[in-house]
């Protein structure tokens, strides 16, 4: 059987991203059979049993995911900070949106996908890569819900389209669910992200997009968080 880097063992198992498992290799966390392993770039059968023991296991176990309520005017993503409002400074004790104490907050969040500018909703901040990679990998299965008020004349089979048929960066688009919730008003799920899709999307059919919310993402609901609020991901929440 051909051996497999121990690192992507880790991170095919859930446990942890590729890049951790490497800082745990090194930091002498990670066993194979029993025998602790501290050589970058060591292989296994993937057949061996691989651990994180000790310390390692416990600061996975401890790394934050947030889920914040977007208000329009921020940026999601790193790419965009300094010309713009960053998302991740609204992440203060004064918008916490919950009933757990908060000493400190010392958390290194990376957003995991982008909501632009001018939308509003479910935006995921997390320090645990596998969430992340759950999340935003480019053959994810993950739903993305939306609720978009758009006007404009829709065209002939513009609806059909929208579901499926449309290109974007000349690359065909995955299958989507879009219909109507009222006259004004789409819902779309998507299992993709591309920058400004819906938008790009909604302009191609005739369609002009005056307001997008993000209400799920996996199985994760916005529900009651308040606008410019946020929350930890709950032990009973998965995406």
């Amino acid at each position: 059987m051909t051996l497999v880097r121990i690192s992507k063992l880790l991170s095919n198992q859930g446990v942890c991203s590729r890049r951790e498992a490497d800082h745990f290799i090194e930091l002498g966390f990670v066993y194979v059979d029993g025998i602790k392993v501290t050589e970058l770039g060591a292989k296994a059968n993937p057949e061996q049993k691989i651990e994180l023991r000790g310390e390692g296991h416990r600061l996975q176990k401890s790394k934050k995911t947030i889920l914040l309520n977007k208000p329009i005017g921020f940026v999601s993503h790193a790419d965009d900070e300094g010309k713009y409002k960053s998302s991740l400074s609204l992440i203060l004790k004064e918008n916490f949106f919950g009933d757990e104490r908060l000493d400190k907050l010392f958390f290194k969040l990376a957003p995991a996908g982008r909501l632009d500018i001018d939308s509003t909703g479910l935006l995921v901040l997390t320090e645990d890569g596998v969430i992340a990679k759950k999340i935003i990998q480019e053959d994810s299965e993950i739903e993305k819900e939306y609720l978009v008020r758009v006007n404009g004349n829709l065209i002939p089979n513009g609806l059909e389209l929208l579901n499926h048929g449309l290109s974007l960066d000349n690359k065909p688009l995955k299958k989507a669910i879009v219909s109507w919730i009222n006259e004004d008003q789409l819902k779309f799920i998507l299992k993709e992200g591309k920058k400004r899709q819906i938008r790009r999307m909604c302009e191609m059919v005739g369609l002009k997009v005056i307001g997008l919310k993000r209400v799920r993402i996996g199985k994760v609901k916005l529900s009651n968080l308040p606008i410019g609020k946020w929350r930890f991901l709950q032990e009973n929440e998965f995406f």
